[in-house]
């Protein structure tokens, strides 16, 4: 039988969806999971009749692929990434590859990175962007490790990424956890645009006394502003718009209002604490995750502490369009105090991580793709070295014009609750 080009471990959805993915852009693969009944299902169903060969042990795993292998490991961050390469490591040669497609935390991809490598071994830390759906359809892909074992890989990658015309949305990030610190920022700004979104969302909705519905009508209209497109932005429209079948009303009134986190909004705001780069955007968006999870002691607190007296009517001194505004001008800043922190970051590790290069990737494939990525990377292009995005031409002339209708939002949701 021939040799598998590609193996991959981990065969939950994110894991079939890239092997999927991989396959039908023309790479062979190997595929193992610890539980084979993942395994054997994912051949019999989703993978029956493609180029794509499944592992009951880990013996027949690496027999399977092609040398120097390339194998690609999507498990829960942490602990099982270790006990997974204690599994590969001694079916492992002298050339191979691994690389770690999940979120892990910047330093262990470092500690990995040294371990292997005194074996021969590479090992990449790769930030894949996109959840399921990208992974099966085009995510974004931010590999950080050794230079030439990135340019070995680098072929797949770039034919599986998502592509925003002829660019794909996959570039090299720099060495050793680059592209696993390059993820995790990535992952902060998303934690503050998502926590801006429901704030505006509340605002509408508690000040301005608007309906789901009606709500969900306004972001699809953003939505369609060149400025403002992007994919929260349109996947906000949607969910507001669902109507739960069973009681007739908006799904979002149903669905409790606590949120997880896997680890990365954390880490983004412990690692610009520890650099002294302030992202107070960001760090507020994790601090309401956190507050968010407290939901018997907020419902406790709600009975004993009163808020304002709530304004009669629609007479909150704030308009549809300041609140738009205000949403707008505060993901320009979670951009630029992302943006920032990276360039701290480069320089305090050493990665040299190309700005312009970061915003072109991010352009498609992952959740925080959006048009206002255009015009970050021609700031990063037109001046790679400027500090900070706010005081690029276009963007400072933005925010000028967009502060007043920001302010008054501000005052609106404090004087309202």
């Amino acid at each position: 039988m021939d040799k598998m080009n590609f193996g991959l471990v981990g065969v939950g959805v994110m894991g079939q969806n890239l092997a999927l993915n991989i396959e039908r852009n023309g790479t062979s693969m190997g595929v193992y999971d610890r539980v084979p009944e993942k395994v054997s299902g994912f051949i019999q169903n989703k993978a029956k009749g493609k180029k794509i060969v499944g592992s009951f042990d880990v013996a027949a795993f690496m027999q399977q692929l092609e040398q120097p292998r390339r194998i690609i490991l999507l498990v829960n961050a942490g602990k099982p990434v270790d006990d997974v390469i204690v599994h590969l490591k001694p079916y492992l040669d002298r050339g191979d590859i691994i690389i770690d497609g999940g979120n892990s935390y910047f330093l262990d991809t470092e500690r990995r990175a040294g371990e292997l490598e005194k074996d021969g071994i590479f090992f990449i830390g790769s930030g894949i962007s996109g959840g399921e759906e990208g992974a099966l359809k085009g995510p974004a892909i931010m590999p950080g490790g050794a230079k030439d074992a990135y340019e070995r890989v680098a072929p797949v990658f770039t034919r599986i990424a998502a592509h925003v015309g002829s660019e794909a949305c996959c570039a090299y990030m720099g060495p050793r956890g680059a592209g696993h610190y390059v993820k995790m920022v990535h992952n902060g700004i998303e934690y503050a645009v998502m926590q801006l979104i429901c704030e505006a969302y509340h605002i509408l909705k508690a000040a301005l006394h608007l309906s789901p519905l009606e709500i969900s009508a306004i972001f699809g209209q953003w939505n369609e502003r060149e400025e403002s497109r992007s994919y929260l932005f349109e996947i906000t429209s949607k969910v507001l718009s669902k109507i739960d079948d069973q009681t007739k009303i908006p799904l979002v009134d149903l669905i409790l209002d606590t949120a997880e986190q896997k680890g990365t909004g954390k880490w983004t705001s412990q690692n610009a604490f520890d650099l002294g780069v302030p992202i107070p955007t960001i760090n507020t968006a994790v601090e309401m995750r956190m507050l968010s999870s407290f939901k018997e002691q907020r419902t406790m607190a709600a009975r004993i502490l009163k808020g304002p007296a709530k304004p009669e009517g629609n007479n909150a001194p704030v308009s549809i369009d300041d609140v738009r505004d205000a949403l707008h001008a505060s993901i320009i800043i979670s951009y630029a105090q992302g943006m920032a922190f990276l360039r701290a970051a480069s320089q305090e590790f050493k990665y040299d991580l190309n700005l312009e290069v970061v915003a072109r990737i991010w352009r498609g494939g992952c959740i925080i793709r959006s048009k206002m990525l255009e015009p970050i990377r021609d700031a990063f292009r037109t001046a790679p070295e400027i500090q900070n995005l706010m005081v690029d031409q276009f963007f400072a002339r933005r925010l000028n014009e967009l502060q007043e209708p920001l302010r008054r939002t501000v005052r609106t949701a404090s004087m309202t609750g």
